[in-house]
């Protein structure tokens, strides 16, 4: 653990092919957790800081209410809390409805692969990936985002927000925690300009008439949306609706409903489904799974050449026929493999050169040649930190480089 202290922390026994965080908290399912060199990953959550920190034997959490949290320099945010005060109590039933620890994700990995070879290929070497069950208003917010957008970004968009429009719990290590902004916060005059101002761009417009359309429903209107069988913390989960190749009703209904609000296309709407509302059947389709798509499973030819509407569905079809009723949980890992894999960059370094003269004969003049030899070591770096167990890998490569000088015989 290095320098870490655990001796305050709770532990839960849990395996790395079961859950990773290194991966599961990073792979652009939510946007506001923080790493620090110490390994340690933090975020304001149900009006608490929770932080988490793994081994290859346990999950390691601590819950720091905002009452002995340190005073921040600043006067606190005048929004209230989210979410009434807690104690921490709670916080082991809040971590495993929010990591989704229910499901045996090694028994899903068994399931998925027997019914795909791709996945069965490529699945084995990032275990552990667990889709969160997160608040239905952040996902929205956070997949607006997402549009035209890579994961550093949009956590950098979804930090501003959250600092400017979120109510404030504390400070931890000199840091300010807010939690996540209500749909009021976001429906008042003057926030599209100053999301504008903050860098959102045309998102700003998008996220403020969202909050204004969300906030003018009655409360509860998007958790009405959700799965039954996985409801927010603390309701019984209840039976769903018989299953259908496209998915089912209450899945199709949520889709149909999200795409009203502004800034809320296809993707957005099952991304939203699929993490915010607990449907295990969406599938996001981006460039990124069309990319998947094409290269693995024979899409991009015929009626399905570009991705329109119809080849979009038949996409999400063909992957829930596949993987059934947690056909997005299955995507999300090839997604996740093929991000890491896209990851990966070349750093070469010159370890030896050597030089030799060699003289040759070439139409009645004399050819003299500089041969120089260049071995090259190159080393495929990683743009993350390195898994345990995993290594750098080198290549040596020879170049051979050419000078030529002609002078004539004496």
């Amino acid at each position: 653990m290095g320098a870490l202290n655990l001796a305050e922390w709770q532990k839960l026994p849990v395996s790395l092919s079961e859950l990773c965080i290194n991966t599961t908290l990073r792979c652009g399912q939510s946007f506001r957790w923080r790493k620090n060199d110490a390994g340690v990953w933090s975020m304001a959550l149900h009006n608490r800081i929770l932080s988490l920190h793994q081994d290859p034997e346990y999950l390691y959490y601590r819950s720091i209410p905002p009452s002995t949290l340190q005073t921040p320099p600043t006067p606190p945010n005048s929004h209230p809390p989210s979410v009434s005060e807690t104690t921490d109590d709670d916080t082991l039933e809040l971590l495993k409805h929010y990591l989704n620890l229910t499901p045996n994700l090694t028994e899903l990995y068994q399931q998925w692969s027997a019914s795909d070879a791709n996945f069965a290929k490529k699945a084995p070497k990032f275990t552990g990936v667990r889709i969160l069950k997160q608040d239905a208003w952040e996902a929205l917010v956070g997949f607006i985002c997402s549009s035209n957008n890579n994961i550093i970004r949009i956590s950098q968009m979804i930090h501003k927000l959250c600092i400017n429009y979120g109510p404030l719990l504390g400070h931890m290590n000199d840091e300010p925690y807010h939690d996540f902004p209500q749909p009021k916060a976001l429906a008042q005059d003057g926030v599209e300009a100053k999301l504008r101002a903050l860098g959102f761009g045309y998102r700003a417009k998008y996220i403020y008439k969202t909050a204004c359309m969300v906030s003018s429903k009655p409360n509860g209107w998007l958790d009405s949306l959700r799965n039954p069988e996985s409801p927010i913390l603390g309701i019984a989960a209840k039976p769903s609706d018989p299953w259908t190749p496209s998915g089912r009703e209450g899945y199709r209904t949520a889709h149909t409903e999200l795409l009203a609000l502004q800034g809320v296309g296809p993707k957005v709407a099952d991304c939203v489904c699929l993490m915010g509302l607990g449907w295990g059947e969406a599938v996001p389709v981006d460039t990124h799974v069309w990319q998947i798509a094409q290269r693995d499973y024979k899409f991009g030819k015929g009626k399905h050449a570009s991705l329109t509407k119809q080849t979009y569905d038949a996409v999400g079809d063909k992957f829930r026929a596949l993987w059934g009723k947690e056909a997005g949980w299955a995507h999300s890992v090839l997604f996740t493999a093929d991000l890491r894999a896209f990851s990966e960059r070349l750093v070469a370094k010159v370890e030896k050169e050597e030089k030799e003269v060699e003289v040759k004969t070439e139409g009645g003049d004399e050819v003299e040649l500089d041969v120089v030899h260049v071995e090259k070591v190159v080393e495929r770096g990683i743009k993350r930190e390195a898994e345990e167990g995993e290594s750098k890998v080198q290549e040596v490569e020879e170049t051979v480089v050419r000078k030529t000088k002609r002078r004539r015989k004496a």
